[in-house]
């Protein structure tokens, strides 16, 4: 039996090449990063408080802080540090005793996923330097007292947008001490239309302030007669809802390498707002049957119907249209895409791609409804 099983194991293909990792397409699960990476066999008297320690990372994530305010992230209900990507935040590090810059060496590291690669984006390690390159990672030490610095970091303009780790690495002859794991340092990057260098940058402040940081709208519905109007709350700043966001692109199993490109994020968010073929977010429901749900009309807002596909990963019953592009427009601008509702009336349906509508009528000059394929709707 024994003899069988080693050779079953045996005929396994080896990891290599480009699958030599696994996929690395949520931003939950997390490796084990070592406190201490030995670069040999480390001298029986080696004590790593004889180094440079870190006793304390401050991250001024407080919504009155310069951080979030200087991000316009200070609407979030999330006590973690959120910053948008290709501007500058701070972070305050105490060490155990000064930094002396001759002869201490210490860099961050900041991680996403379970299987982190530099080349991938999922692994940033950064040092301290003179300058801060606009667009580039970057650290630069701002201020020193005592036993503090405060550090001003630059993200790239163009990194993966998520919830990261964050280590400090020291450096001794005879290995790396690294910080220990602490939830409390993560720090979110998201988009940032503010930001000359982002894909998603925008020159109007008032439409930022509109398709970013506005929480509530107004849906037009009825038809065209008759157009009336129903207010939604997207509630993009509201408890869990960025995390809820996030989930949903690891529902899609969207690599994190991907998430720096808006044009991936909207395409598999709006493939997964809809239940159909992925077990995504809202099921539809058309013909004013809504047993073991809610009908589309009752919804207000967009919180519900996240919270409850977060917390049960069942798609929720029901939806139609205006409640797709509710959902999806608080995806959008909770991840910092600005991103508006559009109501469309009269809307064509080319069911055969001639870019024309083709009515065909019976003998009695009505539609035929075997043969009209397109209709207006």
């Amino acid at each position: 039996m024994s003899e069988t099983t080693s050779t079953n194991e045996e005929k396994k293909p080896p990891l290599n090449g480009r699958r030599a990792l696994p996929s690395n397409n949520s931003n939950e699960e997390e490796n084990e990063v070592p406190e201490m990476e030995a670069f040999g066999l480390i001298p029986r008297g080696f004590n790593p408080k004889d180094y440079l320690r870190v006793v304390d990372i401050h991250m001024f994530k407080d919504p009155h802080e310069a951080n979030k305010q200087q991000h316009h992230t200070d609407k979030y209900y999330n006590s973690k540090l959120i910053v948008r990507r290709g501007q500058p935040f701070q972070i305050q590090i105490d060490f155990n005793r000064p930094y002396k810059p001759e002869t201490d060496q210490f860099w961050l590291e900041y991680l996403i996923g379970r299987y982190p690669q530099q080349n991938k984006g999922t692994y940033i390690p950064i040092l301290v330097g003179d300058v801060l390159k606009p667009g580039e990672w970057g650290a630069k030490i701002t201020h020193k007292e005592n036993n503090s610095i405060r550090l001003s970091i630059m993200s790239s303009a163009t990194c993966i947008i998520g919830k990261f780790r964050l280590y400090v690495a020291v450096w001794t002859p005879f290995g790396i001490l690294r910080t220990h794991r602490n939830p409390a340092t993560d720090t979110y990057i998201l988009f940032n239309p503010w930001c000359q260098q982002d894909a998603v940058y925008l020159d109007d402040e008032k439409e930022r302030e509109e398709y970013i940081l506005n929480d509530v709208g107004i849906v037009f519905h009825g038809n065209i007669n008759d157009i009336k109007l129903r207010s939604w709350s997207y509630g993009q700043f509201e408890e869990n809802i960025l995390d809820a966001c996030l989930f949903l692109m690891d529902k899609a199993e969207l690599e994190l390498s991907g998430r720096g490109n808006p044009i991936k994020i909207c395409r598999v968010a709006s493939a997964v707002i809809n239940s159909r073929d992925d077990n995504g977010v809202i099921a539809g429901s058309w013909d004013n049957t809504y047993t073991y749900g809610v009908a589309p009309s009752a919804w207000t807002g967009s919180v519900d119907i996240l919270l409850e596909y977060y917390s049960s990963k069942q798609p929720v019953r029901y939806g139609q249209c205006w409640v797709f592009a509710g959902v999806f427009n608080t995806f959008l601008r909770c991840l910092g895409i600005p991103a508006r509702l559009i109501t469309n009336y009269s809307s064509a349906h080319d069911n055969n791609a001639n870019l024309q509508l083709d009515f065909f009528l019976d003998d009695e000059g009505k539609v035929d409804t075997k043969l009209t394929k397109d209709s207006v709707w």
